[in-house]
């Protein structure tokens, strides 16, 4: 069982707008959103999730996560990240979280239960675009590509990405992250 089929038999994978192997034999790729808090159940009432990571793209071999990228409303949730995604994550894999309560001029590499994040603001743009520009791939050269081989040309970029972000802890950025904002950009 691949590590997406795992995480979908968790309920964790949902909205899938791409989900199955990639163009790179023995790689899988997921775009769509990840579950990070199951809302309360009350009898056996289905409910949407507390908190999400929206606008995923993973991409797998058979056993971990070898390249993520997401956007979360606040970087609190890194720490979900980690505690919905440890068992697939690896200290090798290069990880993406945009968050939206950090500066926008800012760009930070938190290492957080052993696993390096690359963390930045979105751009009001999509994680895809920023993906795109953060790994300078031109979306000319991955037009005419499959969803599953656009999936593989962003991984293998990211794979060799060696950016110099300001490292610092988790709990520094807990510190200097500012209030979730709203789609309409005001504080909650």
């Amino acid at each position: 069982m691949t590590v997406i089929e795992k995480l979908e038999q968790e309920k964790k994978l949902l909205s899938p707008v791409f989900s199955g192997k990639t163009g790179n034999p023995g790689t899988f790729g997921f775009r769509g959103n990840l579950v990070l808090k199951e809302a309360a159940k009350f009898a056996d009432e289905a409910r949407p999730p507390e908190i999400m990571a929206d606008q995923v793209i993973l991409w797998t071999d058979s056993e971990k996560i070898r390249f993520m990228g997401c956007h979360v409303d606040s970087l609190a949730h890194l720490e979900l990240i980690v505690e919905a995604l440890k068992p697939y994550l690896d200290a090798s894999g290069k990880y993406f979280v945009f968050a939206g309560n950090i500066d926008i001029s800012e760009k930070y590499h938190i290492e957080l239960g052993g696993i390096g994040f690359y963390v930045l603001p979105l751009d009001e743009a999509t994680v895809w675009n920023e993906m795109l520009e953060c790994l300078t791939l031109d979306r000319g050269d991955i037009k005419r590509l499959g969803s599953g081989e656009k999936i593989d040309a962003v991984a293998n970029a990211a794979s060799s990405f060696s950016g110099k972000f300001k490292n610092i802890t988790f709990a520094e950025g807990l510190a200097v992250m500012g209030p979730v904002r709203i789609p309409e950009n005001r504080p909650v």
